[in-house]
């Protein structure tokens, strides 16, 4: 997994900054502004990769000073998603049981495993395929995971993380600080040609606990 926390102006900084992408989330969240939280390349090769444990998204974001779950996440399918290589799994509805204890497990913040059980009981779990280009928007309050891909095939997707400008951290974080979204047109991607200029992206180089 790669993970960024600035659009930049290569063409995963076009599809981040499209009003298709962050004017939606705006939109769905209810917010009026909200600004890059980070990106984040997810690679799972064929027969290869762990697997996400049941989290949500907040889970770990809390950790990281902002004080709402004002915050989203736009996956979008590079590969096609399959029940087979992986796909996402989802308890739909599950955000408005708002964040809900998390606890350490192998280096991964997962759901508390009786309360797991609790919202599994009453909540169905959904899986998300996806054709490459398709995309899912969630909440950060949303119980999902990820199981291993253990078959033929690669899966890989394109995770934009989004957050209200009220949730700039309130201490010493990784994370970036309120930087307004300069948003572009949506054809803004198709027009793109840049293809390996990540100036200004700022790469995560230390371990993913907060992510």
């Amino acid at each position: 997994m790669v993970l960024w926390n600035h659009p930049g102006n290569d063409v995963t900084g076009m599809m981040a900054r499209v009003h298709k992408m962050a004017t939606s989330m705006e939109i769905f969240m209810g917010c009026k502004e909200m600004y890059h939280w980070h990106s984040k390349l997810i690679m799972k090769h064929a027969r290869s990769g762990g697997s996400h444990v049941w989290h949500q998204d907040y889970g770990y974001w809390y950790t990281g000073g902002v004080l709402y779950p004002d915050m989203g996440t736009v996956l979008v399918a590079i590969d096609k998603c399959t029940t087979e290589n992986g796909c996402l799994e989802v308890l739909p509805g599950s955000h408005k049981c708002g964040r809900v204890d998390h606890i350490n497990v192998g280096g991964q913040m997962t759901v508390d495993p009786k309360r797991l059980q609790l919202l599994k009981d009453h909540i169905k779990t959904y899986q998300v395929p996806l054709n490459p280009g398709d995309a899912i928007f969630t909440h950060a309050n949303l119980v999902h995971w990820a199981p291993q891909n253990n078959s033929d095939t690669r899966r890989w997707c394109y995770g934009i993380a989004y957050s209200d400008v009220q949730n700039s951290p309130y201490n010493d974080t990784f994370h970036p600080v309120y930087t307004p979204l300069i948003k572009v047109d949506d054809d803004a991607v198709r027009k793109c040609e840049n293809f390996t200029d990540f100036t200004g992206k700022d790469f995560y180089k230390r371990d993913y606990d907060s992510f």
